[in-house]
């Protein structure tokens, strides 16, 4: 782990796409002690016009030649799901550190597959389950932490949203392709929540649940519904549904004394209900969403802290959505 205890950290990026932008490029780049050097997409009209746009020096449309790459000290694979043991397998035998974008794989034996590669290596995998890292969750988990609701008995999540204008053109979307993303929205969105549960609740030993694919209009599912059981006896119970007539975010974390309200996506106020009263708290989130993720990835590489987001972590949240789909 030589090249991390430099005094900056030089990072590229396989897969400039969207997610990139605002979301986590800029965070890469802003982080003090990191650098973005270089960034990759097989579109090479795409890739130089990101790389001239965000300040950054080299572009490449071969993600061999951005790992290989001997100013590149670590890899951030950005790419949809499917590929994302391709590469990841190539950047632990190139012997650096690498975070991947959520979920870490379409399958649970695919991600025991990435995470033994960086075991063996000894290199550190992070994986861009960010909310982990926001203080709006930070605010739930200290909550909880704190006994506010008592013992926790249950956890509820519901998601809804109707069909977008994407999925009623017909246009293709990897989102809702059954060969990328089993679980359509389920597999991009449930996982961020669910993966949030599983942080501020603890482990899953048991899950289960339905899913369909009620409006036709694209392979994979649109409806799921589960539950599961957390190690601490801990029950949960989750719907998410992509053709409903409105948007719905809301999540209760139900306790012996009082409960938590809260959405995992939706701008809102976090919610304390307990024998004090009421009280609610809204606290912005970066502009860069994962700002404080990325900090957190600087940290654990200088061993300051131990990031919250790991291969082991993110391969657990794929075992329960596999469970919840029926795998």
């Amino acid at each position: 782990m030589n090249k991390c205890q430099e005094k900056t950290i030089r990072w590229g990026i396989i897969g400039c796409g969207n997610v990139t932008e605002v979301k986590s490029g800029p965070a890469y780049q802003q982080n003090e002690g990191f650098e973005l050097v270089a960034v990759m997409r097989r579109d090479e009209e795409k890739a130089r016009d990101y790389a001239e746009r965000h300040g950054v020096n080299k572009y490449y449309t071969d993600a061999d030649q951005l790992i290989g790459d001997d100013e590149v000290d670590a890899v951030y694979i950005a790419t949809p799901p499917d590929s994302h043991k391709h590469y990841a397998l190539k950047v632990a035998s190139a012997g650096k550190p690498c975070c991947i974008e959520k979920p870490l794989a379409p399958s649970h034996e695919e991600c025991k597959a990435i995470v033994a590669a960086f075991e063996q290596q000894q290199l550190p995998l992070f994986v861009a389950y960010y909310r982990r890292s926001l203080p709006r969750f930070q605010q739930v988990k200290a909550w909880l932490d704190a006994g506010k609701i008592g013992d926790v008995r249950h956890v509820s999540w519901h998601l809804s949203k109707p069909a977008n204008p994407l999925d009623l053109s017909g246009d293709y979307n990897w989102r809702t392709d059954a060969a990328i993303a089993t679980g359509g929205y389920f597999d991009d969105l449930a996982s961020h929540g669910l993966d949030l549960l599983i942080y501020l609740l603890g482990d899953i030993k048991q899950a289960s649940g339905f899913r369909a694919n009620q409006q036709g209009l694209y392979t994979a599912s649109d409806a799921v519904s589960g539950c599961w059981l957390h190690q601490n006896g801990i029950t949960g119970s989750g719907s998410w549904n992509f053709g409903s007539a409105k948007r719905e975010d809301r999540v209760e974390i139900i306790g012996s004394q009082g409960k938590l309200v809260f959405s995992v996506f939706d701008e809102a106020p976090v919610h304390l209900v307990n024998e004090d009263g009421e009280q609610s708290r809204f606290i912005d989130n970066p502009k860069h969403i994962q700002q404080y993720h990325v900090a957190a990835i600087n940290k654990h590489l200088r061993k300051q802290i131990s990031h919250p987001s790991t291969g082991d972590t993110a391969a657990h949240t794929s075992w329960v959505m596999e469970r919840i789909l029926g795998g």
